[in-house]
């Protein structure tokens, strides 16, 4: 080893987030005895977990938490919650996360935004002596101060969080989406915090998307509607597709059964009329009527019943701006490693287990830089922890120069029980498998709501 490699091998591994894959990653980094430096841009640890602290997991704590971090906190009589039970994110936070960060201790920094990553003295065209160099990363700090650390790999556990999917079909903003920021939110809302449940009691509220996020935000809304101090409240579901049996998810052959029962929630809530689904509706614009309520316009000119509030569960994206000097592969469609993407793409993929991947599907031209956890998967959905877990172990692995575990897999994902993919949303024969197989045939009739028929799905 030269004198570069022994330098650039004293430097500490960057990890950017301090959420459940980021602490995950840190564990596994000081389990083979190199440094990890952790930066969370937030002011505790795990705080995009914390900012929907109300909804409850629909995996167990058997399956959130990562076993070399057990390993570290088993010193501290740290005692791991009932493996059955299902934590929300505040238990998630503060029982895990938490306790977590206080064993890594100073190799976490709060309040430390990273807001550029690149080669050291090397921007993104120059290729002479580009892979001896170290990362360099820069760091705006809260009380702000400007940082710039040396790194000799950097692990991007970011996620997406902070940046939500718009309203719009397009995936741009609707028009008039921004003008109408003080009555449109991108989070399920907490309907036990008094300001939430005074902003939604009574109100009609259109709730965009298909996703679990959609249906958590139907089914407390349609909890409200049955309460004391909620009559009135009514929600539109707007669906960009027709209604099929994939729509709920897997019901009962979901074998993680919590999500299945929340997709079983939201048909509840629309078969118990608490909730209206609006079918084949591509949002393009947010008006308001001479009282001030939001009108949703669709690409096809269909205009919605005015309502108070609008919820936009549409997904998130990556952010991928402070990455901008590095060479990253990136699939085209979903921005995820272009070898994991053809894994988790939506457009192909209709139901079962995205196979458990490692360093070989998350590695980039930019040797030494990996984007795991959420983010990896860029703008595609039904991420779990333990294939975020999976993937620092292995990276980690790649990094301390064991190739043989970072090429072993160590992980087996339940059936995700949950049919039908992106395509076009608006036409029920979307769901239909493609050439390339999928596990549903045919293709899914469009189902009557307002019955108690069980939505049909693909299964286990």
């Amino acid at each position: 080893m030269n004198a570069t490699a022994i330098a650039a091998a004293q430097l500490p591994v960057v990890v950017i987030g301090a959420g459940p894959v980021g602490l995950a990653a840190a564990a596994h980094l000081t389990g083979r005895g190199l440094e990890p430096l952790v930066l969370e841009a937030g002011a505790e640890a795990g705080a995009a977990v914390r900012a929907w602290s109300h909804v409850r997991l629909f995996s167990t704590w058997g399956e959130v938490t990562d076993p070399a971090a057990e390993k570290l906190l088993a010193p501290t009589g740290w005692v791991k919650p009932d493996a059955t039970t299902y934590p929300t994110g505040g238990d998630w936070a503060e029982l895990y996360l938490q306790p977590l960060a206080d064993v890594l201790g100073g190799k976490v920094r709060l309040g430390a935004r990273v807001t550029g990553v690149s080669r050291a003295g090397r921007d993104r065209i120059v290729d002479a002596d580009r892979e001896s160099q170290p990362f360099v990363v820069h760091v705006a700090h809260a009380d702000g101060r400007e940082e710039r650390i040396l790194a000799r790999a950097v692990i991007d556990a970011s996620g997406t969080w902070s940046t939500p999917s718009p309203a719009g079909a397009s995936g741009l903003p609707a028009l008039g989406e921004k003008a109408a920021a003080d009555r449109v939110s991108y989070r399920v809302p907490d309907l036990n915090a008094p300001s939430a449940r005074a902003r939604y009691a009574g109100k009609r509220t259109a709730v965009i998307g298909s996703g679990a996020s959609a249906f958590t935000a139907l089914a407390a809304l349609a909890d409200l509607a049955k309460s004391g101090d909620g009559t009135g409240t009514h929600a539109t579901w707007i669906l960009r597709r027709g209604i099929s049996g994939s729509t709920f998810g897997g019901g009962t052959a979901d074998q993680l059964p919590a999500r299945g029962a929340l997709g079983l929630a939201a048909k509840a809530a629309v078969d118990e009329g608490h909730a209206d689904a609006v079918t084949g509706f591509r949002t393009d614009g947010i008006e308001r009527d001479s009282e001030g309520r939001l009108v949703l316009v669709a690409e096809d000119g269909r205009r919605l019943d005015p309502v108070d509030e609008v919820i936009v569960l549409t997904g998130f994206r990556p952010d991928l701006s402070f990455l901008d000097e590095l060479r990253l592969g990136l699939d085209e469609r979903l921005q995820a490693p272009v070898e994991l993407a053809p894994l988790i793409d939506p457009n192909q993929h209709s139901c079962g287990t995205v196979y458990p991947h490692g360093v070989n599907e998350l590695s980039h031209p930019e040797k030494g830089v990996y984007l795991v956890g959420m983010k990896s998967y860029g703008r595609a959905p039904t991420f779990l922890a333990l294939t975020g877990y999976e993937q620092v172990r292995s990276i980690v692995a790649a990094i301390a120069g064991d190739q043989e575990a970072a090429e072993r897999v160590e992980l087996v994902l339940p059936e995700t029980g949950v049919c039908g993919g992106a395509g076009l949303f608006d036409q029920p024969a979307a769901d239909a498998p493609s050439d390339g197989g999928g596990c549903c045939a045919p293709a899914p009739a469009l189902i009557q709501l307002g019955t108690t028929t069980p939505a049909p799905s693909c299964g286990g």
